[in-house]
């Protein structure tokens, strides 16, 4: 029975459909899905934050942001992952940065093949920057009230990429491990998504949730976040299969290590600067 059990858990990913539907190249994706299923959740606990608790926000502003929000997701997501992983191949075909086809070998319907969080991270600050500046609200608050729900909404995203079978983990050993269709190797592979799922989303939105009433300054959640994030990520990149185009830098990390190393770096200078300049109105 419990060979039985490992072998239906290790070819899992071979037997899920990654698409709803499809009618010729076009696919509606589950991952196109778990984006919406990842602001339903941000959206349905901040609203229920402004119900239950003192915040300052109106449910207009809210759901004025998160159009703004999901615009900055987007576009962030998709320019970090030109920039920082595969600009090489981009920098020949810009047709097929913002529209969902590809050209190479005929014409082929793709979908936009290629999302970075680290980049979707600085789409989001720069839209929420932009639009705290043209509604005059203060930006460090609005990230702190938002901050402790976006790992739960986030864990979507890990969920979508183990139903898409892509990102998937180094080879293992281990009983736990699994086969992945676009291996091409067909080894036994980290379920790194998972890992990811867990401790990046549920791990700590756990943590933040439950200290969401802490008010020390201005700050204090984002700060926490962007530590907390980059260090899980880091760790969990040592199990995650380098991106084929770009391998290991220097020998021994990864680019998502390169870029959780300064996005720690930046979580410890929010922390330290808004700790030494904000003092929480309330």
């Amino acid at each position: 029975m419990t060979n039985e059990l490992i072998y239906f858990w290790q070819h899992i990913p071979e037997n899920i459909t990654p698409y709803i539907f499809k009618i010729g190249q076009f696919q509606v994706r589950y991952y196109g899905m778990m984006y919406i299923a990842a602001f339903a959740t941000l959206y349905f606990l901040s609203l229920y934050r402004l119900k239950n608790e003192k915040i300052n926000f109106s449910k207009t502003v809210i759901e004025n942001y998160f159009t703004w929000a999901i615009l900055g997701l987007m576009i962030g997501a998709r320019m970090g992952y030109v920039l920082f992983y595969n600009f090489s191949y981009y920098i020949s075909r810009p047709l097929e940065i913002m529209l969902p086809f590809s050209f190479t070998g005929g014409f082929h319907f793709t979908g936009l093949a290629g999302m970075s969080y680290h980049g979707g991270l600085i789409g989001v600050l720069v839209s929420s920057g932009i639009f705290c500046y043209r509604y005059k609200i203060n930006f460090w608050q609005l990230g702190d009230f938002l901050v402790p729900s976006i790992p739960l909404g986030y864990t979507f995203g890990r969920i979508g990429n183990f139903i898409n079978g892509e990102l998937y983990g180094r080879v293992t050993t281990a009983p736990w491990g699994m086969y992945f269709p676009a291996d091409p190797t067909n080894q036994l592979r980290h379920p790194s998504q998972l890992y990811e799922a867990f401790f990046e989303g549920i791990f700590l939105f756990i943590i933040l949730w439950s200290i969401r009433k802490m008010r020390p300054f201005n700050g204090f959640f984002l700060s926490l976040y962007v530590i907390g994030y980059g260090t899980v990520r880091f760790f969990i990149e040592y199990v995650r299969e380098p991106d084929q185009q770009i391998g290991l830098i220097f020998g021994f990390m990864s680019m998502g290590q390169i870029l959780c190393l300064f996005m720690i770096l930046a979580g410890l200078g929010i922390f330290y600067i808004r700790r030494k300049t904000s003092i929480y109105p309330g």
